[in-house]
């Protein structure tokens, strides 16, 4: 076997050694979770920005030195909204006294996992249907290609709306802070995996797991293609019937159904107003609404 198939067969595995390995040393070892998070991240964003070069899906789809100036400031829009989540879960659960399931850490990080993923999934799959809620997700999907640095290209109130959704639901179970924060990691790592343009496969594992292989069909600018709103598990796609990948299946193109009904990316101010923008015309919506 060639370099390059060793380190598409690896190239996952590694990932989840890391979350293991990273969660453990938390719990058992008590890193402190505000150094962890940030180092954690880069670490993730900087492995698949290094594995893009090296074991591409698409060389086009490499983002230029314009295109990544564009990808940091959403990406720092994409923190803000996750801190803005998280303060305003913080007061509600102030004022509403969360559940106190008291299980062991091997049980809640599961239980954790599958209530957070079928919450994220719930409100992704809104974020298509429902006319309001496009209006602010449908940024994610205005890039015609899928890459490591355009998983952070999101509306401020997109990543509010959907993270304060699943954050809420997990502190009002009472989960402990250490199972939230591996799943956390687990979650984040999975969502820039499932957008890295590399040439992994994960075969068998699609059914449970999301993976670029089904996330490039769900940027599909065609409406048959579309779907998987499942950003780390796969289970919810195929209950709720939004499972549409089979081996070999790629996406004909990347993007909107409509590129008119979005300004582009590197429209900045334009893209964060548009959700507030008069609608002068009954939109094709784009990436959505879907079914």
């Amino acid at each position: 076997m060639t370099p390059r198939g060793v380190l598409r067969r690896v190239a996952y595995p590694v990932l989840l050694l890391l979350v293991v390995g990273t969660g453990t040393a938390v719990v058992l070892l008590g890193w402190p979770p505000s150094v962890v998070s940030p180092l954690f991240l880069l670490g993730v964003v900087g492995y698949f920005t290094v594995l893009e070069r090296v074991i591409p899906f698409n060389p086009d789809w490499h983002p230029n030195a314009h295109e990544w100036g564009w990808y940091g400031a959403y990406f720092i829009l994409t923190a803000m909204g996750a801190g803005v989540a998280q303060f305003v879960v913080t007061l509600v659960v102030g004022v509403v006294a969360p559940l106190d399931p008291s299980w062991p850490v091997w049980a809640e990080i599961p239980a954790a996992l599958l209530l957070g993923s079928l919450g994220s999934y719930i409100m992704h799959r809104l974020g298509h249907t429902n006319r309001f809620l496009w209006r602010f997700h449908g940024v994610h999907h205005v890039p015609d290609k899928v890459n490591v640095g355009n998983n952070g290209v999101n509306h401020i109130f997109d990543i509010v709306m959907a993270q304060g959704v699943v954050q809420l639901s997990l502190a009002l179970a009472g989960f402990s802070a250490d199972s939230v924060l591996v799943v956390g990691m687990f979650v984040t790592a999975q969502g820039y995996f499932t957008h890295a343009n590399v040439d992994v496969r994960i075969g068998r594992f699609n059914h449970v797991l999301a993976s670029p292989e089904q996330h490039r069909l769900h940027h599909s600018n065609n409406p048959e293609e579309s779907g998987h709103y499942g950003s780390d598990l796969a289970i919810w796609d195929h209950l709720f019937r939004s499972y549409t990948w089979v081996p070999g299946r790629t996406p004909r193109a990347i993007g909107l159904f409509d590129p008119m009904s979005f300004p582009r990316t590197e429209s900045f101010v334009a893209s964060l107003l548009h959700p507030i923008r008069p609608r002068r015309r009954v939109e094709n919506r784009g990436g959505g609404p879907r079914p």
